[in-house]
């Protein structure tokens, strides 16, 4: 198949979703079919009440291969079930065998309510897909051409902060940054890491930004990762000096993805570095109040798509 398929698990039920995506559809032209793992139920409901005309091929699993794949319908394959987080569970099952197949390695999941679904197992869906592929070193890339944003740790209590940051830590993150620059996007990014305390500095007797924060980037200057800091989280995101770099990585989840989110809005996306294959999510939750609304922004999602259909 010339141009692999992308695979979408739809994701939470009771979400903005279906409005998003078929936004997407009507807005645009992708070379790369879609196959959508989500509910017809729920598919042929959306589309009755919004009076869209849209062919649907239903796939079977099993008989995959044996399909010519639309890139102007919608591939779909039924998850029949009622509960939500056994929904969701189902659906990434499917979409993790079609990967671990081969016969894609592109792969969007739509928003999640995490707290529901992930019941404290994990920190994050990305936490819960490295784990069903046993990959232990990941990173959470928040992606735009202009500026892109990691954060060291996730979705962690601000309280464990300061105890979970290590150079190797930082080395790790760096290092998937670069690789996955190199790899997708075609150069070598220049990276620019915030500090931990506030102007980088601490009236505590360790302090972690001289600890800590420095002889990483140190050690990555000498592996040949261009890279530079740390800089204070209040200054770095200032427009003479983001501009120097293509990616800040920062310490904690709030400190880059805040600024980010500010500057970009919907113009950016979630990807997963690390992974056998590449994962991305739109840059935004579930957003239950807008359902039914029709004025959520599909502008995330379209950017996901597109990322993956060049690929």
């Amino acid at each position: 198949m010339k141009n692999k398929p992308i695979l979408i698990v739809a994701g939470e039920p009771k979400s903005i979703f279906f409005e998003i995506f078929f936004k997407s559809l009507k807005s645009n032209r992708f070379k790369s079919p879609i196959i959508l793992i989500a509910s017809l139920r729920l598919i042929r409901s959306y589309l009755s009440k919004n009076k869209i005309n849209l062919k649907i091929n239903l796939i079977d699993e099993k008989k995959i291969t044996s399909y010519k794949l639309s890139n102007i319908n919608i591939n779909l394959i039924n998850v029949n079930c009622i509960k939500t987080e056994k929904y969701i569970n189902e659906s990434f099952k499917i979409a993790f065998r079609i990967l671990k197949t081969g016969l894609s390695y592109k792969f969007i999941n739509g928003p999640i309510n995490k707290s529901k679904f992930l019941n404290k197992k994990f920190l994050g869906i990305t936490e819960y897909i490295s784990q069903k592929f046993k990959v232990k070193k990941i990173a959470m890339l928040i992606y735009n051409e202009d500026l892109s944003v990691c954060p060291i740790t996730t979705h962690l209590p601000l309280s464990l902060v300061s105890k979970k940051i290590s150079q190797k830590l930082i080395r790790e993150k760096a290092f998937l940054i670069n690789s996955f620059f190199i790899k997708n996007i075609g150069y070598k990014p220049k990276i620019a890491v915030t500090g931990l305390n506030p102007h980088c500095e601490s009236i505590l007797k360790f302090n972690e930004d001289l600890k800590i924060v420095k002889p990483a980037i140190n050690s990555l200057k000498k592996n040949g990762v261009k890279i530079d800091g740390p800089f204070p989280a209040d200054t770095i995101f200032l427009k003479q000096n983001r501009t120097k770099y293509n990616v800040i990585l920062g310490m904690y989840h709030d400190q880059v993805l805040s600024p980010m989110k500010s500057l970009k809005e919907y113009d950016a996306i979630n990807i997963t570095l690390g992974l056998p294959f590449l994962r991305i999510s739109p840059d935004h939750g579930p957003n239950e109040k807008m359902i039914n609304k029709n004025s959520s922004n599909p502008q995330s999602l379209i950017k996901a798509i597109k990322f993956l259909d060049k690929k």
